[in-house]
């Protein structure tokens, strides 16, 4: 089942990193957040890739056609114009990386990639900025299972503030970042048949608007609750604390070994 991760938004509000390189470029520890959600898919057997790049496009393409370079020590032996590799990670994936154009929105750039799927059957698509410990390969079992055109993984969000429980006119307890189990979002992780691709009028459609809207109207959208750890990195703040737990080695999508 191939794997398509929309990659070509501009990233505006992590305008400290993304003015000069793509969201999924930005770091998490020494690798970029694509590396992370592309080291999820292969970690439960998905290593085919179609990334459908835009804003600044050319950089993701240079980083997976030097993705040993980047990843390893080298001894460059000019006199025989060779490269050794040393520690290098030896990743069986295989990456298609697309333009699929600057301006386009993301119903547009999944509906570019409908020439390097693979005719009738499904695919996963995700997000190029967000990582979660979900179980794909469960998710993808939960999709065929059920037989509707579309799943999508459903989170709890995450609390951005703290609340009070009151009695009364006293408080009797602080909440520091409490989810709100009842109600649930767009985790970003989805498992989809190829005719939802016939929703898409074009590049001007937002996949999360008009085509999620008629698979819910026609009951075709079915929900893979994930109640593990989900984070996006939208915010210059969200970055940092995913880089503090990957640094203190705390970081709960690293399923992979």
């Amino acid at each position: 089942m191939k794997v398509v991760i929309l990659a070509g938004g501009r990233g505006s509000r992590l305008a400290e990193e993304t003015s000069v390189r793509p969201k999924p470029l930005v770091e998490i520890g020494e690798k970029p957040i694509i590396w992370h959600i592309m080291s999820i898919y292969a970690h439960f057997g998905f290593k085919d890739f179609i990334v459908c790049a835009g804003y600044k496009g050319y950089q993701i393409k240079e980083y997976f056609a030097n993705l040993v370079l980047h990843h390893s020590d080298v001894t460059v032996d000019l006199g025989r114009n060779l490269i050794h590799y040393h520690q290098s990670d030896k990743l069986d994936w295989r990456v298609s990386v697309i333009d699929t154009g600057l301006d386009t929105m993301t119903g547009g750039r999944l509906k570019r990639a409908k020439p390097y799927l693979t005719p009738g059957e499904p695919f996963c698509m995700t997000y190029g900025d967000g990582v979660a410990d979900v179980d794909v390969a469960r998710e993808a079992a939960f999709h065929r299972a059920h037989g509707l055109k579309a799943t999508m993984c459903t989170v709890a969000p995450p609390g951005r503030f703290g609340t009070v429980n009151i009695e009364g006119e006293r408080v009797s307890a602080f909440v520091e970042k409490p989810t709100a189990d009842t109600q649930r979002i767009n985790g970003g992780f989805f498992v989809l048949q190829p005719e939802v691709l016939d929703l898409i009028e074009g590049d001007g459609t937002v996949w999360e608007s008009g085509p999620l809207k008629r698979l819910v109207a026609e009951g075709q959208l079915a929900s893979f609750r994930h109640d593990g750890f989900w984070r996006p990195m939208d915010t210059l703040r969200e970055r940092i604390h995913l880089n503090e737990m990957w640094n203190a080695s705390a970081a709960p999508w690293k399923v992979w070994t």
